[in-house]
């Protein structure tokens, strides 16, 4: 009992020992901060640089911003700690007493605010925080920030070349021929642009200056009037144009991410670029909209750049031609069309190249335009889907009535029970929701390659009807 007793002692003196002697450490070696002071105990004052206002390009590519200077002897030196320009952080060098920062870097951040590579004289704010360096070895941070102005010229662009621009690589076919150049058309003074397609998931491309091109195909020629982006693969859908000589870097390869068609825009006065995806639209006109004063916008397939839809009624003898846009150009009839002309309506050719209606009625008109032309003319079955109808399918149960007349109006079965509504047309080759629509306060709506649309709650044994006319619809 004694010998348990004497040990217990022992063991608490122990724990008591080691933690006092934790305690005695932790006093002992206490925490470490820098030594930090305000500029004016060793008289430090900033004043702008013998280079804070000058005109880009810079002779040396160094830029003198910042001067430092001290009243006291004892300062033999600086550090710098950070430095910024308009906000934004720049990474700088003290040489002596001058903070400079390397001038590629400096007109990146000036363009980028600007957005825009002309020459733009933009004002300055630089704030800098510097360490000095003491005779006795230490060194103390200044915590004062020194601020100072000024005003730099960014460098001019280069010339317009007078015999424009073209385009090298996975566009338009052209897999890098050299001697079949890509030519983009003036749009404006130093801007160009050109419609393009692409075929691969990754299609990479280059801008060439005109006046370079050569008809031989020299590379080495050509590469001379090369211009590109910044980083190569980049897939950004717009960015700053590096060119041949350039003293921001080496010209590199942009890419179109996808097949489809796109608006590539170059703009040599900013030196950008921009690749915007064009969603192809069809039109409709004909002899009944005064041929082209009246445009009928088709409604595209989900998920497909080239296939739409509409139901539509059709007068007998009239005459109909599609067009990619709500104007003549690229227009077709006929005349270069296939033509399946599934629901009886007669469709023959005028003797101009036109489609002529034979039958008068309702009629669901699929088109197909993309390399190859496709006119399929379907019976204007329009169906229920879902809950609304009672199940998930297609059926000749969930149709719309079709009337006889121009201003007539589809009518659903009723509704099976309270749900949501789904309604669509069905054509093959494409799922329901693909050619689905909805009504909206009394407005047909089409989801065409939109999201899913919003739902409206229907209550069993109510019916809608669908004025595709007039574009309304009624649920009652």
């Amino acid at each position: 009992m004694k010998k348990t007793f004497l040990y217990s002692l022992a063991v608490l003196a122990s724990l008591t020992l080691a933690s006092c002697n934790g305690d005695y450490d932790d006093w002992a070696q206490p925490q470490h901060n820098p030594q930090e002071a305000s500029a004016a105990k060793y008289g430090i004052t900033f004043t702008a640089g013998p280079e804070a206002e000058c005109n880009m390009p810079d002779e040396d590519g160094v830029i003198n911003l910042v001067t430092v200077n001290s009243t006291d002897a004892n300062v033999t030196g600086y550090t710098l700690k950070d430095l910024k320009v308009n906000g934004e952080a720049i990474k700088g060098e003290i040489s002596g007493n001058s903070i400079q920062v390397d001038a590629t870097e400096l007109e990146k951040i000036l363009c980028n605010e600007n957005k825009t590579r002309a020459s733009v004289a933009s004002n300055i704010k630089v704030e800098s925080k510097v360490t000095v360096n003491l005779a006795s070895g230490d060194a103390v941070a200044i915590n004062t920030v020194g601020e100072t102005t000024g005003k730099i010229t960014t460098s001019p662009t280069p010339a317009i070349d007078e015999n424009g621009y073209y385009m090298l690589g996975e566009v338009n076919g052209n897999e890098w021929g050299p001697t079949k150049p890509v030519w983009m058309n003036k749009v404006s003074d130093g801007v160009y642009q050109l419609k393009v397609t692409t075929e691969k998931d990754k299609n990479y491309f280059k801008f060439y200056e005109g006046s370079k091109w050569d008809e031989a195909g020299n590379w080495d020629v050509i590469n001379t009037g090369v211009m590109g982006c910044e980083k190569d693969g980049s897939e950004d859908a717009s960015g700053t144009i590096y060119y041949t000589g350039d003293s921001w870097g080496t010209p590199q390869t942009m890419v179109i991410a996808g097949k489809g068609t796109w608006i590539v825009t170059l703009d040599m006065n900013n030196l950008t670029y921009t690749i915007k995806e064009v969603k192809p639209d069809l039109f409709l006109t004909g002899s009944n909209y005064g041929w082209g004063d009246k445009w009928l916008q088709l409604v595209p397939f989900h998920s497909s750049m080239e296939d739409f839809w509409t139901i539509i009624y059709l007068h007998e003898g009239e005459q109909l031609k599609f067009a990619p846009q709500a104007d003549w150009g690229d227009d077709f009839g006929y005349t270069g069309t296939t033509i399946n002309d599934e629901a009886g309506a007669n469709i023959t050719s005028s003797s101009d190249g036109n489609i002529v209606v034979g039958k008068a009625g309702w009629y669901l008109l699929k088109v197909q335009n993309g390399s190859t032309k496709t006119l399929t003319v379907l019976q204007p079955n329009v169906y229920l889907m879902g809950d609304a109808a009672g199940e998930w399918n297609i059926a000749d149960s969930h149709k719309f009535t079709i009337p006889t007349t121009e201003d007539g109006v589809f009518e659903s079965p009723a509704f099976a029970a309270d749900a949501e509504l789904r309604m669509c047309v069905s054509v093959d080759g494409f799922d329901w929701w693909q050619s689905e629509f909805m009504v909206f306060d009394g407005k047909i709506e089409y989801r065409g390659r939109g999201d899913d649309q919003n739902r409206v709650n229907v209550k069993a044994e109510q019916k809608v009807t669908l004025n595709f006319t007039a574009g309304t619809g009624e649920i009652k």
